[in-house]
């Protein structure tokens, strides 16, 4: 977490916060975005869920790709963390297990860049709820 030294830094907090939650509201990010939840149960932080964390909003910044990385709870796949669920504007989420900086790097290239499926996807055993 970074430390926050001005009031600035705590507005820019704030508004990434709160993009954040309209995110998580609207269910589907804005066209041409890419929404990346990056599962931090316990298993997951233990198996370097932290490090993906921070590589994905690093290389989606680094390679100017429009999204949002988003901490979250456990999505029961402990055999296979660190998981994520990448969902593509206009697209069904998909989930990678066994997440590292390689196979994180192929996810952004391949199928973030141009929608190629790549090894690694668990199959969805629920649904999503819209609210």
């Amino acid at each position: 977490m970074e430390k926050i030294s001005s009031f600035a830094d705590l507005q820019k907090l704030r508004e990434d916060l709160v993009s954040g939650r309209k995110l998580l509201e609207n269910g589907e990010p804005s066209p041409g975005a890419v929404r990346i939840r990056v599962h931090m149960g316990t298993s997951g932080i233990a198996s370097g869920a932290t490090e993906i964390y921070n590589f994905f909003v690093t290389e989606l910044e680094k390679r100017n790709i429009q999204g949002y990385v988003i901490r979250t709870g456990d999505l029961g796949y402990s055999f296979a963390e660190p998981t994520i669920e990448v969902t593509r504007s206009g697209s069904e989420p998909v989930v990678f297990g066994n997440v590292d900086r390689f196979k994180a790097d192929e996810i952004i290239e391949k199928y973030i860049k141009n929608g190629e499926l790549v090894d690694g996807i668990i199959p969805v055993n629920y649904q999503s709820v819209s609210i």
